[in-house]
């Protein structure tokens, strides 16, 4: 509210472990370090408790609030208490990054702009959001159009903005792509040391001197696994070890379908499945090759991103965010391999491609994958264009009331 000291609410569901979660965080903490003050509105919760901490220690301001309700009654409600928020805090921009808390922040703006008060309402798309057909796609798309009701949108990547403008009429001029950005102090391949690599190889049981895969990823269809594992049984004859890594979010039979194909395939002893990884920069370190194998585009896709930042080989189906966070081969800059996304031939030739790719050379590739993400994917770039654009948001506000 044109405060001298701007403030920024960003409304996301849970404070839980994911990227948007990472995303909020880094932000509110470029926000307080750049002299904004930053509030956080979710339901928390006590999965929450790392990244609370981090908004504590950053000097944000986390509000509790239920804003993963989708019932209308709830959205209602939550509409009602984030008018009040704004008010109390004399909040000027309120940012939502999900789609139940977009629909209160959005009839919050509303009602508060009717009243003349000149706080702003942006969004950020991050992801495709599957739709279906018949009514309840029609009801899905309905649902989903409020992330295009801000003011302004923020695409995480060229892929979800040619997606917006496609699916919802998006104009150009109120989109704005900013990448994802990654810690480029966590994933540092030099500051993972011997002994965090040594202790997550023997709790995989990793064989000694066997180059490793690493597909990092939760168990669900189609980031890919049983994909990856006909794939490699086309390349037995290679010498390789497989490690599939993450969370089945309680939906197990998925995941006991990619061990029963691992037996069918006779992969026995080459693929072992692993619960998520609380180490990934020890993760990526210790693996040969990096696949991200996913059947669906990565509305931008962090496993491309953090294997290039550690200097890892990376082979990802081409589609989605991939397809613009590695630099493929034949180029002669290359970052990485890229398949097409259903053609298990492909993918095949590419691992093999990497997995045979001298030492000099994997050198060469690690450190231009490196430099890729260093100028182009951090979370500094990410926090400074975030910045820029509340920035503008708020310049346009002053000139508008110097101008009356």
């Amino acid at each position: 509210m044109t405060n001298e000291t701007p403030a920024v609410l960003q409304l996301l569901p849970a404070l839980i472990s994911g990227g948007v979660e990472r995303g909020t965080v880094d932000i509110a903490a470029a926000l307080v370090k750049d002299g904004f003050r930053a509030y956080v509105a979710s339901a928390g919760g006590s999965a929450s408790a790392k990244l609370l901490h981090e908004l504590n220690q950053a000097g944000a301001k986390h509000i509790d609030l239920p804003l993963g309700g989708k019932m209308p009654w709830q959205i209602a409600s939550n509409a009602h208490a984030i008018q009040k928020i704004v008010i109390e805090h004399k909040i000027d921009i309120i940012h939502a990054r999900s789609r139940a808390p977009a629909w209160a922040g959005y009839k919050a703006w509303q009602k508060l702009r009717a009243k003349n008060m000149p706080v702003h309402f942006i969004t950020t798309f991050h992801g495709t959001y599957n739709m279906g057909g018949g009514l309840w796609g029609k009801f899905k798309r309905n649902y989903n159009r409020v992330m295009t009701l801000g003011e302004r949108v923020i695409a995480i990547s060229e892929f979800i903005k040619k997606h917006m403008q496609k699916e919802y009429q998006v104009a150009d001029d109120k989109i704005t792509v900013i990448p994802r950005g990654i810690d480029m102090v966590r994933f540092d391949p030099y500051r993972v040391s011997d002994e965090r690599s040594i202790k997550l190889l023997r709790s995989w049981h990793a064989p000694e001197h066997m180059p490793l895969i690493l597909l990092p990823g939760r168990f669900t269809r189609w980031k890919g696994q049983m994909f990856l594992l006909d794939a490699l049984a086309q390349i037995k004859d290679q010498n390789w070890f497989c490690v599939m890594m993450g969370s089945d979010h309680g939906h197990s039979k998925y995941r006991d379908e990619v061990a029963a194909r691992v037996t069918a395939l006779g992969l026995e002893g080459r693929v072992r499945l692993m619960p998520d990884c609380d180490d990934m920069p020890a993760a990526y370190r210790v693996a040969d090759v990096v696949v991200c194998p996913s059947q669906d585009p990565e509305a931008f896709g962090r496993v491309p991103v953090e294997a290039q930042a550690m200097g890892r080989l990376i082979v990802a189906s081409n589609h989605g965010g991939a397809a613009e966070t590695i630099i493929a081969a034949p180029d002669k800059n290359f970052t990485g391999w890229l398949f097409s996304p259903h053609d298990k031939e492909e993918c095949a030739e590419a691992i093999k491609d990497a997995l045979n790719t001298t030492d000099e050379a994997r050198r060469s590739i690690g450190a231009r994958g490196m430099g890729h993400v260093a100028a182009n994917f951090t979370k500094q770039n990410m926090c400074e264009a975030t910045l820029a654009l509340y920035n503008q948001l708020l310049s346009e506000v002053r000139d508008e009331q110097q101008a009356a």
